[in-house]
């Protein structure tokens, strides 16, 4: 099973105020998302976090905290999509590290084309031939566009939880793709 988030934010103290979080202090926030992913995710799950995995003031204390906080995840295959507040020597901390990744899922005789990043684009490699977009970035601040397959699955959009495979197919699934460059309906009409 897939599981994807994004921008815990790990101990980043101002996000709580920023993005108006329900929590007390980081800590309360930490314990909150790292319970909510253990519970979600099993050991044998591919666990993907689409960047900003954490955030310190200390720079002598980010790498420390950057593994500290991925011990604590049972999941075993990890991978980081980077963010914008994250650095690159964490990467040694997960299963996988990349600026972007295009990820293929096999289901039941089914092939499925998803493009990783963090940051949310407007097309992206076989946007027009059903492929999806997972992001992060924006905390919940951009439209879901119902006519682009894509979405935002930080953590403040879905209850500081994970979304897994299937939750996402289900959200697709109720989108209507519309081109909105030159791959428009020539393409998928054989023109």
């Amino acid at each position: 099973m897939y599981w994807f988030f994004s921008d815990p934010h790990f101990g980043h103290g101002n996000v709580i105020r920023y993005n108006n979080r329900p929590f007390r202090d980081s800590n309360e926030m930490d314990d909150c998302i790292i319970q909510n992913i253990n519970d979600a995710v099993s050991e044998k799950d591919e666990l993907w976090c689409l960047g900003d995995w954490c955030f310190t003031r200390e720079r002598s204390q980010y790498e420390w905290y950057a593994k500290m906080l991925r011990d604590r995840i049972k999941c075993r295959r990890v991978h980081l999509i980077f963010g914008n507040h994250d650095k690159p020597y964490i990467g040694k901390f997960f299963t996988s590290a990349s600026d972007y990744k295009v990820l293929r899922v096999s289901e039941n005789g089914e092939k499925q084309k998803i493009i990783l990043c963090h940051y949310p684009f407007l097309v992206w490699d076989g946007s027009h031939h059903s492929s999806w977009h997972l992001h992060g970035h924006c905390h919940g601040s951009l439209r879901d566009d119902p006519a682009s397959l894509s979405f935002d699955c930080g953590v403040d959009c879905w209850d500081y939880k994970p979304v897994s495979y299937d939750m996402v197919k289900a959200k697709m699934s109720k989108k209507k793709y519309k081109a909105i460059d030159h791959h428009g309906a020539r393409e998928h009409e054989g023109a």
